[in-house]
């Protein structure tokens, strides 16, 4: 299971790096037809860094700074939502294990009972 979350991790990292590559191509290939640069295109991955030794990151023209992250984190874990589908499985795998406990104590009863 850790084997196939680690493959799909690094399968869905690769894809999204290879989308964000492309959308940088599909502009430089803008600015080649244009001909000139025109300061309203914008790459779609942008790192400046400033004199005090900040970076500022930009994901297709929109600001990420290590605050919103933070914020974005705190409503995660503020918000606790109910997961239906989660629920149902709990329970289903409750009552799985118990009757596959049950069974093998039936059973571990049976052959106690056949060898004495």
């Amino acid at each position: 299971m850790i084997k196939f979350m680690l493959k799909t991790f690094i399968l869905c990292s690769v894809l999204l790096f290879g989308v964000l590559i492309g959308m940088q191509q599909a502009n430089q290939g803008m600015i080649k037809m244009k001909g000139y640069n025109d300061p309203d295109f914008q790459g779609a991955f942008q790192v400046d860094s400033e004199e005090t030794g900040e970076f500022d990151a930009s994901i297709l023209g929109n600001e990420v700074t290590s605050q919103d992250l933070q914020q974005k984190q705190e409503q995660l874990e503020q918000i606790e939502a109910f997961n239906f589908f989660s629920h149902i499985g709990k329970q289903f795998a409750d009552v799985v294990s118990h009757g596959i406990s049950s069974l093998v104590d039936l059973f571990a009863q049976w052959v106690n009972g056949f060898l004495e």
